[in-house]
């Protein structure tokens, strides 16, 4: 805020601004930008380094660190991923990996947005204490459950499986999703949802013309936060998954305990398993950001 101070003819003028002021004004321009820039620079230097690991020989990579290559472009090659994707190994653990998120995140993400509907706009006997229910499971760390889920699926026929392992990512994620979506679909205003009920629309209408579009953003976020989970999950598939197709996670994990000089496999593997997840993200990216953004202004 400014201050002025009174002329005899000339009218007020503004009063000079403290040195303070102006550094807080320049720090808003081209300085600030500077300092963001340098910042996501050091945050991205491990995924660099990561992804210039992954384009230098084995023996480059045990003699020189990975910033030789700006002084060595030479050492550039793309023999790791070559022999990553020859190795049946790894492209069945990625393979593994695509069939235990993709389900896991489409159940969640159905089953969410139904059970979430039904918690905002459904009278049913008990549906305050089954939300609270819910809300409570939230807080039930994965690891208090994974010896009883082992037995219970040892009992069924389904430990060690790839079905053991979307079920259990499922059963987690359904109480973050219900408890997300149905906050999202409450705020959707009653007005609209009494409209097409005169209009002749059932529930099941209701929900996929009506619901579903509004409430897309916050799926598209629900969407994201599961997939990444999934896909980044170590615990559970190490656990859980059959250990002759394991997850990619799990797959790199040996690959180190069995071969720890193998950095031409780790590197671009590791490289690999980081870009998919990011690409789902980037291609959301605008969804997830108005997902995020829903209800911080009325």
């Amino acid at each position: 805020m400014t201050t002025t101070i009174p002329t005899g003819a000339g009218g007020p003028v503004k009063a000079p601004r403290s040195l303070g002021a102006r550094l807080a004004a320049g720090a808003g321009g081209t300085v600030m930008r500077v300092v963001l820039l340098l910042v996501a620079l050091f945050w991205l230097m491990p995924t660099i380094g990561l992804l210039l690991s992954s384009l230098r020989d084995p023996t480059d990579i045990a003699s020189t660190g990975w910033w030789k290559i700006f002084t060595a472009p030479a050492q550039l090659t793309t023999d790791n991923y070559a022999e990553l994707l020859g190795d049946s190994h790894i492209t069945q653990s990625l393979l593994t990996t695509v069939m235990i998120t993709v389900p896991s995140t489409v159940l969640v993400v159905v089953i969410g947005s139904l059970a979430g509907y039904a918690f905002a706009w459904l009278d049913f006997p008990g549906r305050d204490w089954c939300f609270m229910a819910v809300v409570g499971l939230l807080v039930v760390p994965v690891q208090v459950a994974l010896i009883p889920v082992s037995k219970l699926f040892n009992t069924i026929g389904i430990f060690e499986t790839t079905i053991g392992v979307v079920v259990f990512h499922t059963a987690f994620g359904l109480p973050f999703a219900i408890f997300l979506l149905r906050n999202f679909f409450a705020e959707i205003p009653r007005e609209l949802l009494e409209a097409a009920r005169l209009d002749g629309a059932g529930e099941i209408r209701l929900f996929t013309r009506v619901v579903m579009p509004l409430g897309g953003p916050a799926i598209a976020s629900l969407g994201i936060f599961q997939f990444l989970w999934v896909w980044n999950d170590m615990l559970v598939a190490l656990i859980f998954a059959d250990g002759g197709s394991p997850p990619i996670t799990v797959a790199l994990q040996q690959q180190v305990r069995q071969f720890g000089s193998s950095i031409d496999i780790l590197a671009p593997g590791a490289f690999i398993s980081m870009v998919i997840p990011l690409a789902v993200f980037f291609a959301f990216q605008r969804q997830f950001v108005s997902g995020v953004m829903a209800g911080a202004v009325k």
